[in-house]
């Protein structure tokens, strides 16, 4: 068949035919050039895995080029354009707003799962402009956008691929084009899912009532959902609706964090062995360091990354106190972690506002300060299309040895947030930072348990997770202390545009 101008690799060139195999038989001819309408039957779902470094980044991306320039056209949560008949769609998603982004961050408009089950209703007026930035309508003339305005705003869609972003670029805000949120009636076409490791059994059959068409992209050595023994959807695939990327694909400079990654694959390495090779590969290159105790100043913006829950509270405790902050405050700076949305089952319309917003369970964030309103915080969402929000909050702080924590802000309804200077290696699946601090003394703790997860040693999987969440730079901390930090907490690194706000309607107000 007709593979891309590179050459993949004989793992690669396999994993792409049988995908592209897939592909023809629901009528996307990849090889002829050929677009059908889409059949009525399901097609069997089918898995492209492998370790870090292998290059199941790369096939989603080649996979997801083909596909467009084949004229299929790209759904993201941000904006759908009108149904057509026999119109092909394909759909590209993450758990996790941290995993969209990193795709994003690669040329791939990725989205994540949730905000896929969910719809923007767009003003008519501002529809016509989103409609001519996706190609499928002529320039329209807005009252109030000038030309200048409307020729930034499609720079900018021809670069990023999101609406959104174009029309902010042309001077709107979120609240001028989108009237609100909707949830998905009708199903959607091809799906292309990364980190699929993650999903669990209902996430998966929620996928597979959407999209007829579905290719998970996932890693086996990562931690399996919780609740899933140790399982991952993709283990139950058979024969060809399975296919491993075995061959590793290092930078051009190579990585001394996936050579540590894959190092564990060895069943002759034990933890001694391993932190051997760890101080083995610090005195060789700088992307790897042996620290003799947490870094409160990397805390502030990429979290100390641990197993152990009581291990992740007392070190939020040492950061807090550490920066002087009050015991039943935040200060403007620290960092979050969404625990979840709580609001009663008659607030749909609500929840659905805060998720498409960016706050799911597991986004990360930065509090900026208190709201205009009691209970309402001032936040940076990362990931987020329209990252800065004030919304209404509770926030949890955690302290040893107490069974319930201190709740200092609270509105009667909103998101729920727990501290994210430090967070379990679970929590931090689908997520990358440039630099990573990984808490070696927990993962010592997980190997002396002699725990088994799937046939591995848990603390593999622990230390395989945790060391590949580092892009540049990986920091293995070897005791139980904290670093005074150089510097106060600042938020001027992520000072845009001001906040929406996310505000009950009076009706809402009057039900609670």
């Amino acid at each position: 068949m007709a593979l891309p101008s590179f050459q993949f690799s004989d793992d690669q060139a396999d994993a792409y035919d049988t995908a592209t195999e897939l592909l023809r038989g629901v009528g996307v001819d990849l090889d002829e050039g050929m677009l059908l309408p889409p059949p009525e039957r399901q097609a069997p779902a089918m898995a492209i895995i492998g370790r870090a470094g292998s290059g199941k980044t790369l096939l989603l991306s080649q996979l997801y080029h083909a596909v467009e320039d084949l004229g299929v056209e790209v759904v993201s949560g941000d904006y759908e354009s009108r149904k057509k008949k026999d119109k092909r769609t394909l759909a590209i998603l993450a758990p996790t707003n941290k995993a969209a982004s990193v795709l994003r961050g690669n040329k791939v408009p990725a989205t994540t799962i949730h905000r896929i089950l969910y719809t923007p209703v767009y003003d008519p007026e501002y529809e016509r402009v989103a409609e001519w930035l996706a190609g499928n309508g002529p320039k329209p003339e807005i009252e109030g956008l000038t030309e200048a305005a409307l020729d930034r705003a499609l720079e900018f869609y021809n670069a990023h691929r999101s609406i959104p972003g174009a029309l902010a670029t042309a001077g709107l805000r979120g609240s001028d084009f989108i009237t609100g949120w909707k949830r998905r009636d009708d199903p959607l076409d091809i799906g292309f899912v990364d980190e699929a490791s993650m999903l669990d059994d209902k996430q998966y059959q929620d996928l597979r009532e959407i999209f007829p068409t579905l290719i998970l992209f996932g890693d086996p050595a990562q931690l399996a959902p919780v609740g899933q023994s140790g399982e991952m959807v993709f283990d139950r695939f058979k024969g060809p609706r399975k296919r491993e990327l075995s061959r590793i694909h290092r930078q051009a400079d190579d990585s001394p964090i996936l050579d540590l990654a894959h190092a564990l694959s060895d069943p002759e390495v034990e933890f001694e062995e391993f932190e051997r090779m760890i101080h083995e590969a610090a005195q060789r290159d700088d992307r790897v360091q042996v620290a003799p105790r947490v870094d409160a100043d990397l805390m502030a913006r990429s979290p100390v990354l641990v197993w152990r829950n009581a291990t992740r509270v007392r070190l939020i405790q040492a950061f807090r106190g550490a920066h002087g902050a009050p015991p039943d405050a935040l200060i403007p700076g620290e960092p979050l972690i969404c625990d979840g949305i709580e609001l009663p089952a008659k607030h749909r319309k609500r929840r659905i506002d805060l998720e498409a917003r960016g706050l799911i369970k597991g986004a990360q964030v930065v509090y900026l300060g208190p709201g205009n309103r009691p209970g309402f915080s001032r936040l940076h969402v990362f990931g987020a299309d329209q990252p800065q929000i004030s919304a209404a909050s509770i926030v949890k702080i955690e302290f040893p040895d107490q069974e319930e924590p201190f709740i200092p802000y609270a509105a009667r309804m909103g998101a729920a947030f727990l501290h994210g200077a430090a967070v379990t290696i679970h929590k931090a699946q689908g997520s990358q930072w440039p630099e990573v601090q990984v808490f070696g003394p927990d993962i010592y703790a997980a190997a002396r348990s002699g725990r088994m997860e799937a046939g591995l040693p848990l603390w593999k999987r622990l230390a395989y997770v945790a060391i590949t969440r580092a892009q540049e730079r990986l920091h293995w901390v070897m005791r139980y202390a904290l670093a005074r930090p150089q510097a106060a907490l600042t938020v001027e690194d992520l000072r845009t545009a001001k906040p929406a706000p996310l505000e009950m309607t009076q009706e809402e107000e009057a039900q609670t």
